[in-house]
């Protein structure tokens, strides 16, 4: 492929990208995003696979067909209230957009499978297009598939994410543990409360709060290993109504974060204990509740030393980056446990895509499209038969 060829197909693939970005639809919800994606699979004569929609799966037979090699892009979008130009492909949808790139990314994929239908001949492996939905919420919709078999016959998967915090012109991963797992917490502390004057004849739930607010940042500073990242951050304190009454219940939301299963497992193990413990200290009861998000996502080793030498071979030496972990979580990362693979940043930070993800303001930068094209082909082209 040339670079005019280069150049037209990731046109094609703007075009595509910015009429997904004016319709953008919730995780489980993309119905008509699958109907778009259908009608232009169909139209290039893939094979549809019978998976829940709307997910959808297609399927390209390689030449020698000994091996099947699967990419992935996520179709959902965000409940977030657009803001900024994007003159003529703004959000249509009101309260809902694309602010995290997942538009790009199947427009990207999008252009892959078109090219690699137009161009049978020179794809040997057979390839396996997983457009899927729900990656922004719990349950996800990787884990769903995973579920449903979608990798039973797969021998290594990809994926991209095009990520605002990686400059512009660079491309890179990180081998082993490269995002952070992600799993939130409700806790609820029930004391008796009572009038502000007298806190003598009252348990006091905020107080108790306050504790175990305190305990928690302990599990990161003082209880788990240091060069081993990890956060618990409390986002939501819900409890009280008055300037003189001591309520009878508060409410504690949070998430916790690392980048190891064993770390994920004990920071869950010490919440629990220590609410346990705080609580019965100070007389109150409490309920914790666990809400399960995704593992941490790890590369396996072997398949990023291969995405490496495809960056550089055909990308440019200086384009490659070695990525340090980011807490940022990903879905993917249920692939990764089940088959080898490796994820990938495309960088795009630069004066078009200033704003991080999940911001109002987030846009992609459509620069970056070919090379996130060339990658994903090449993948295909040069992984090995044996």
């Amino acid at each position: 492929m040339n670079t005019d060829q280069l150049r037209s197909l990731a046109e094609w693939s703007i075009v595509h990208r910015r009429f997904l970005h004016k319709h953008p639809e919730l995780s489980g919800k993309e119905f008509n995003t699958y109907n778009y994606i259908k009608d232009i699979v169909t139209e290039l004569g893939l094979q549809l696979a019978d998976y829940p929609s709307p997910n959808l799966i297609a399927y390209l037979p390689g030449t020698v067909g000994k091996k099947t090699i699967a990419l992935r892009a996520d179709i959902d979008a965000l409940p977030v209230q657009e803001e900024g130009g994007k003159e003529g492909y703004k959000s249509m949808n009101p309260g809902v957009s694309h602010a995290c790139g997942h538009d790009g990314h199947t427009a990207i994929l999008l252009a892959v499978a078109k090219w690699m239908a137009e161009n049978r001949n020179s794809i040997e492996h057979n390839v396996k297009f997983i457009f899927q939905s729900a990656e922004e919420i719990t349950p996800s919709g990787a884990e769903g598939l995973v579920q449903a078999g979608i990798l039973d016959d797969v021998d290594a998967i990809f994926g991209i994410h095009l990520w605002q915090g990686l400059e512009k012109g660079k491309i890179g991963l990180k081998p082993g543990p490269m995002m952070a797992s992600v799993d939130d917490f409700h806790v609820t502390i029930d004391a008796s409360g009572g009038h502000g004057s007298m806190p003598h004849e009252t348990t006091d739930p905020i107080y108790i709060a306050t504790h175990l607010i305190q305990s928690f940042q302990a599990i990161t500073s003082r209880q788990t290993n240091p060069i081993e990242p990890a956060v618990i951050s409390i986002g939501k304190v819900d409890g009280g109504s008055s300037y003189s009454i001591i309520p009878s219940k508060v409410e504690l939301y949070g998430t916790m974060r690392a980048v190891t299963p064993e770390t994920q497992a004990f920071m869950k193990e010490r919440i629990a204990q220590q609410t346990a413990g705080i609580c019965s200290t100070f007389s109150a009861d409490h309920k914790i509740e666990f809400i399960e998000g995704t593992p941490p996502l790890v590369n396996d080793p072997k398949e990023s030393a291969f995405v490496e030498t495809v960056i550089k071979e055909h990308l440019g030496e200086d384009v490659f980056s070695l990525l340090d972990s980011t807490m940022a979580a990903e879905d993917f990362s249920f692939y990764l446990q089940k088959k080898q693979g490796a994820f990938v940043f495309v960088g795009m930070k630069g004066e078009k895509s200033r704003y991080p993800h999940h911001h109002a303001k987030f846009d992609l930068d459509e620069d970056v499209f070919e090379s996130a094209i060339q990658l994903f082909i090449k993948i295909v082209q040069d992984y090995p038969s044996s």
